[in-house]
């Protein structure tokens, strides 16, 4: 996204950067410094304090501090005058994200985006804020109030600023020592589920109020829970908030793909920007719920969602650009919201009657400007009821609805095309990437759509060719054809997750081979040998902040709790049980942090769920190519299996005490550590992984 005076002004400091987020500030002016020690050898120069700006070029709220203020010529003098002005991409170092957020949480303050942070020259933060307005307003202080107060502060007491800064980080480093603790059970995998049950909307589905976050990773775990206890109602959840989500203006009806959250809680108004890792980690909760219970409604959506991906986020060279922003022409939304009577100059009268009656249209519009305080005229397209409903109202087949809601998506699609599209940020990270491998190979094998396992096989062998130098070591960031900022935590554990399932659908061994890799790398490089766990970062933070590790599964899983499905599952895979080690030192690391509030560690208890069992592998001795092999594998997809992990091994190559059956392709299933009596038969290997002999269907 260009600035406003691009034409008007000399480029800053960020003109010469490759993130997007950074050049869509390289022209204004304030006089940014990248992250860099040039800005910090200048603040000691002049004895200024550093303003640090954080967000990320999809961020709606980073646009409109960016146009009230840092396009702002009098804001920007202030800003020049009093400090040295540094911004940071957070999708680019999340590890400086995760420092000035824990500084900005450990302050008490209301965290988010844009995240705004003034330290001494020493890099001891003494003030953190998100959203600041030119002008003070609702009990906000603005810039032209904040700035000369701050300069007349760090004048009279700028050394007890340091004291302040230093204590704050000092306060950081108590938090992150942690002790290993006792090893965790199933007793808090009901805690979990008991404190998301109480959190539940069952009204709109989904948990909490608003705002609300579409969560698929607590969903995930929901789905296990059921698999693992019976209990209806965690089906129940997982099933009604994903069927509102899909109904709900929080997807994209026309273009497809699922947009950041939800501003209200009936997941009709959302944040119009679309993540890499939301398409991806809820295209795996459609898939996996689709495996659960069957429901084609959850197929549909799983394959809306990657569809999109692959449409509008996928690069040439391999890989998925991280986001699309909310905002076109300098308005959230507008790419997305219609007016009645656009919707009837597209459609023919019957459609457009129909598409009235489908998306709740009116005159008047839902969508509420609350810079105006009323209503637009425009409308958030959203799905009034469920389409069998619907079709039963209008007298139709729901074949018939669905080929005329096609015809009505397409030529919206086509009329929507001729808009200003929002911006694109290009950049591909190499953790996002990895969920998406995870998703793509997940979805292939779930549906039967090898365009899927293409796009996988596409993005991994992109990533590992690309992404990663010849030491093996991994690199965060590709952009403009430069890669760039060394791996961190969450690389190396999203990939390896992705190249597991890549491998569990296409059993190419180099994909498990990389996997292997890639996680002996990351425990040398981020294994805490002392007490367990993962840091973030490798080297010493250059923020001055403690080296910090994460555990909380916020809008994605922490790499935390994706290395431990990753462990457990390379243990069975492997058979090298010094991955089952570390999987048990990392949940006895978090387990104090974890039971006090069991709901906020969703996807380290999945991994919990896992390791307490009952668990499975399955070899298959054969050749993945056979029609014998094929069918025995056809027979494990068509159950939801979140706790098996299965590899095929060819009979020549099997190794003792792999032998077939007669000749034929032959399970050898193990049940946690104990391995039962090889069968060459589907129905008897179902039958050994626990599925009721009623599911069961013989080959």
């Amino acid at each position: 996204m260009a600035s406003h005076f691009e034409h008007k002004r000399e480029p800053n400091r960020l003109i010469h950067e490759k993130s997007p987020y950074l050049l869509q500030h390289a022209y204004n002016p304030v006089d940014w410094y990248p992250w860099s020690q040039e800005a910090f050898d200048k603040a000691k120069a002049e004895n200024k304090p550093i303003f640090v700006s954080i967000g990320y070029a999809s961020c709606h709220w980073c646009h409109v501090m960016e146009k009230e203020c840092f396009e702002d010529e009098e804001v920007a003098k202030l800003l020049n005058d009093a400090f040295v002005c540094v911004k940071v991409d957070r999708e680019e170092r999340p590890d400086l994200d995760a420092a000035y957020m824990a500084v900005c949480q450990a302050m008490g303050k209301n965290c988010g985006w844009p995240l705004n942070i003034l330290m001494t020259p020493r890099l001891n933060p003494f003030f953190a804020a998100s959203y600041i307005p030119k002008i003070s307003m609702r009990g906000s202080v603005g810039m032209m109030e904040l700035v000369p107060q701050v300069m007349e502060i760090w004048r009279m007491r700028g050394n007890h600023m340091e004291i302040v800064g230093a204590d704050i980080k000092s306060r950081i480093e108590g938090m992150e020592k942690r002790t290993p603790e006792n090893e965790l059970g199933s007793s808090v995998l009901e805690e979990a589920y008991e404190g998301l049950a109480r959190n539940f909307d069952w009204e709109h589905g989904g948990f909490g109020t608003a705002p609300k976050f579409p969560r698929p990773h607590s969903l995930l775990f929901m789905l296990r829970y059921w698999k693992r206890s019976g209990a209806k109602d965690a089906l129940g959840m997982a099933e009604k908030a994903l069927r509102q989500m899909r109904l709900g203006g929080i997807f994209d009806q026309i273009g497809f793909g699922f947009h950041r959250y939800s501003t209200d809680a009936a997941w009709l108004v959302p944040h119009f920007e679309k993540m890499l890792y939301d398409q991806a980690l809820l295209a795996l909760a459609y898939t996996e719920m689709y495996q659960a219970t069957g429901a084609d409604e959850f197929k549909l959506t799983a394959k809306e969602t990657l569809e999109y991906a692959l449409r509008d986020l996928a690069s040439p060279q391999g890989g998925f650009y991280s986001s699309q922003d909310a905002d076109s022409e300098g308005e959230e939304g507008k790419f997305y919201l219609w007016t009645l009577q656009e919707v009837v100059d597209v459609l023919d009268p019957a459609d457009a009657d129909l598409a009235v009656h489908l998306f709740g249209l009116s005159a008047d519009g839902n969508y509420f400007d609350a810079s105006i305080g009323k209503r637009t005229g425009k409308n958030i397209l959203h799905l009034l009821q469920p389409l069998d409903e619907v079709a039963s109202a209008k007298g139709l087949t729901a074949d018939e609805l669905i080929g005329r809601l096609g015809t009505i998506q397409s030529a919206l699609f086509e009329a929507r095309k001729r808009r200003v599209p929002p911006a694109t940020d290009d950049k591909v990270l190499t953790d996002w990437n990895g969920l998406m491998v995870a998703a793509l190979a997940k979805a292939s094998s779930a549906f039967g759509e090898p365009r899927f396992l293409q796009a996988a096989f596409k993005t991994a062998d992109f990533l590992l060719a690309d992404m990663r130098g010849k030491n093996g070591a991994l690199y965060h960031r590709y952009a403009k054809g430069e890669r760039a900022v060394a791996g961190f935590l969450d690389d190396y554990a999203f990939l390896v997750f992705g190249l597991i399932e890549l491998y569990e659908v296409s059993f190419d061994g180099k994909y498990l081979q990389a996997a292997v890799e890639l996680t002996q790398e990351m425990n040398a490089k981020f294994w805490d040998d002392k007490n367990g766990g993962y840091y973030l970062t490798s080297a010493k933070p250059e923020s001055g902040m403690p080296k910090m590790k994460q555990v909380y599964d916020g809008a994605f899983p922490s790499g935390n709790s994706v290395a431990l499905h990753n462990l457990l599952r390379l243990s069975r895979l492997t058979n090298d049980s010094s991955f089952e080690m570390h999987a048990r030192m990392l949940v006895k690391a978090f387990s104090l942090e974890v039971q006090s509030a069991p709901e906020a560690f969703t996807w380290l208890l999945a991994g919990v769920d896992f390791a307490v069992g009952p668990s499975f592998s399955v070899v298959l001795v054969g050749e993945a190519t056979r029609k014998d092999t094929l069918d025995m594998l056809e027979a494990l997809k068509r159950h939801y299996l979140p706790t098996t992990v299965v590899s095929v091994k060819s009979s020549d190559k099997a190794g003792l005490g792999y032998a077939q059956i007669e000749g034929a392709a032959t399970a050898y299933v193990c049940r946690n550590q104990t391995c039962l009596p090889p069968t060459n038969r589907a129905s008897k290997m179902l039958e050994q992984l626990g599925l009721a002999a009623e599911t069961v269907k013989s080959n």
